[in-house]
């Protein structure tokens, strides 16, 4: 297994990689809406941070020679799921191989953020 790491995205909050590359697949760890600049959340819409979550996926996927287009599994989760369609717009201006996707409403996300995007991506 192989740590993935880029100085783009925001820094791991616990424990954990940005990613692992094992064989031909990059399993990302969830990415906020956080600036890695500033380390806070991108804005107070959905939008915002959804805009940041997705550039911080690319940054990681970037740093393992991969780009969204390897991408064939996402995982999404929403604070609320009243924001499914302002959430859907961006990840669909980003997401344009369309993966196969799961989205969930959880109770709350770390550093009071409104989504998170996970991926999984082949090197294939």
């Amino acid at each position: 297994m192989e740590i993935i790491h880029s100085d783009n995205a925001p820094a791991a909050i616990g424990p954990y990689s940005q990613a692992i590359r094992t064989g031909n697949l990059v399993f990302c760890s969830g990415q906020l809406g956080i600036d890695p600049a500033t380390g806070k959340l991108a804005g107070d819409t959905v939008e915002a941070q959804a805009e940041q979550a997705a550039k911080n996926v690319e940054a990681v996927l970037a740093a393992a020679g991969l780009s969204v287009k390897n991408v064939v599994k996402t995982t999404c989760f929403l604070a609320d799921m009243a924001d499914f369609a302002a959430f859907n717009a961006v990840y669909a201006r980003h997401f344009v191989s369309l993966p196969a996707r799961s989205c969930f409403a959880v109770k709350a996300l770390p550093s009071g953020g409104l989504c998170e995007i996970e991926v999984i991506a082949s090197a294939d």
